[in-house]
């Protein structure tokens, strides 16, 4: 799956079956369910899961707890459009399924 497929997922009711737990987040985020995207995000202790959940903290502004996630998650805190952060991430996510 690349990130067209992912994106194109999104017209659908639930996320593909398979997808690991951070991609379930991202996807629930695309469908614009913050909720339940950081539900799944903050089930996890990983560092895929951790850089979902600084990006989902940086779309709800706030900013220093993003921080610690981005640190959490040893990436560098994003400054870009939170739609490029979101692609970003969903292209690294799948490169690594």
């Amino acid at each position: 799956m690349d990130v067209a497929d992912f994106r194109a997922s999104l017209a659908g009711d639930t996320p593909g079956a398979g997808l690991p737990p951070p991609l379930v987040a991202l996807w629930w985020m695309g469908k614009g369910d913050w909720n339940k995207a950081h539900e799944v995000a903050q089930s996890q202790d990983d560092s895929p899961s951790a850089w979902v959940h600084a990006h989902l903290h940086r779309v709800e502004g706030d900013l220093s707890n993003a921080g610690y996630w981005y640190r959490r998650a040893q990436r560098p805190a994003a400054t870009e459009p939170l739609d490029a952060e979101w692609t970003a991430i969903a292209e690294a996510l799948l490169a690594d399924t």
